[in-house]
């Protein structure tokens, strides 16, 4: 198999979680997670043949995520970047304005994590088994539910007020 081929496989298996963990790590803020992703995407082209197999490719493609995000929040955090408003990206006909509310007030919560929390709540959501996430957090798993127990606790508060 080519480059180029394994690439777009990779592409296309793991373009939303990625793009899932850079807007959630940014806040929302789909611009800044789009550059990120650009630029996580450039990095595994780049170094795509010095995986070395020692772990799954998604482990070392999140670990490539959050080593991204975290140097854009560095870069931006010189520059002041002025966060644009988002259109919906699409129209929900089953509107349910209790439901929204809550989930308005569950991703404030989460936005209101510091960021490599909000990283760990985003991992698990999106399935993410506990040793993955220890892998690209570099954390050990003691650690890990200790934090998610921590993470859980501020969630509650925080939805209850």
């Amino acid at each position: 198999m080519t480059k180029k081929e394994q690439f777009a496989i990779i592409y296309e298996q793991h373009q939303e979680k990625v793009f899932r963990m850079c807007k959630s790590y940014f806040k929302g803020e789909v611009n800044t997670a789009n550059d990120t992703v650009q630029e996580v995407f450039i990095k595994i082209w780049q170094h795509l043949e010095s995986f070395r197999n020692e772990s799954r490719i998604s482990t070392w493609i999140y670990r490539i995520t959050v080593n991204c995000c975290l140097l854009h929040k560095r870069k931006s955090a010189v520059k002041k970047e002025i966060p644009m408003q988002e259109l919906p990206d699409e129209i929900q006909l089953d509107y349910n304005p209790i439901e929204e509310e809550q989930l308005k007030k569950m991703y404030t919560c989460i936005g209101q994590l510091e960021a490599t929390d909000r990283l760990i709540i985003t991992m698990i959501l999106e399935g993410m088994d506990y040793g993955e996430i220890t892998d690209i957090i570099g954390i050990t798993g003691d650690t890990l539910r200790v934090r998610i127990h921590r993470i859980k606790k501020k969630l509650t508060n925080c939805v209850q007020l």
